[in-house]
């Protein structure tokens, strides 16, 4: 175990009233990005704020995070950085998740690749592995617990991903692989989290991510209507 002393920080932002306005208006986030993607005539206004939403629900989650400290934060970058740059070499290779390429939906793209991408593999990571971390189980097993949870979220960002434009296969069905892939890189990055010093609690973990399934499984419910 990596030890180091921890700085704990509560951003005075975060009043009991703060965060009860976060646990009612991150809900109401999602609720509008369902309807606002799925509106035709609202589309316009809705796509450009995808990359925003991702951004601004990574941001209120480490707001809720309270142990700021060396080992935390090279998780932060080490989450983002491996994150990107696997997709980097899975979009440049075919050799990782399968034959892809992303679209334009998800803003700014480095290498092919959009930024955001390295925000999304954190953020899922971070809230998956807080999540897990209740159990009480070896961290080994919580890190296999959290990435199939990750996978379960794949399976269904899938074919919003692709209606909406986040990303495309050059194949004509989604290959096994990429969850394959899905599962090894979250469980490493899972085992990274566990293995480093810092406290896994955050309190905003859980509905995050229960707000990712109902996005992406409402979508894909009026998709297939």
């Amino acid at each position: 175990m990596i030890t180091q002393q921890s700085i704990p920080v509560r951003p005075p932002l975060l009043t009991p009233t703060t965060r009860r306005i976060i646990f009612i208006v991150l809900p109401l986030m999602y609720l509008a990005g369902v309807i606002g993607l799925q509106v035709e005539s609202l589309q316009p206004v809705f796509r450009p704020l995808i990359p925003l939403n991702l951004l601004a629900s990574l941001g209120l989650l480490l707001l809720f995070h309270t142990d700021w400290n060396r080992s935390f934060l090279l998780y932060c970058v080490t989450a983002f950085l491996v994150g990107f740059f696997v997709e980097v070499a899975g979009v440049h290779t075919g050799l990782i998740f399968g034959s892809y390429q992303y679209g334009s939906a998800l803003g700014w793209k480095v290498w092919e690749v959009p930024l955001v991408i390295g925000s999304n593999w954190l953020m899922l990571t971070y809230a998956s592995g807080s999540i897990c971390d209740r159990l009480s189980a070896p961290a080994w097993v919580k890190a296999l617990i959290a990435a199939a949870l990750m996978v379960g979220l794949d399976i269904l960002i899938e074919p919003v991903a692709i209606e909406l434009d986040f990303w495309s296969w050059n194949s004509a069905t989604i290959p096994l692989q990429n969850y394959v892939a899905w599962y090894v890189v979250s469980a490493l990055l899972l085992l990274l989290f566990y293995r480093l010093s810092f406290s896994k609690d955050n309190r905003l973990a859980p509905l995050l991510f229960l707000l990712q399934f109902f996005f992406f499984g409402l979508s894909t419910l009026f998709i297939f209507w």
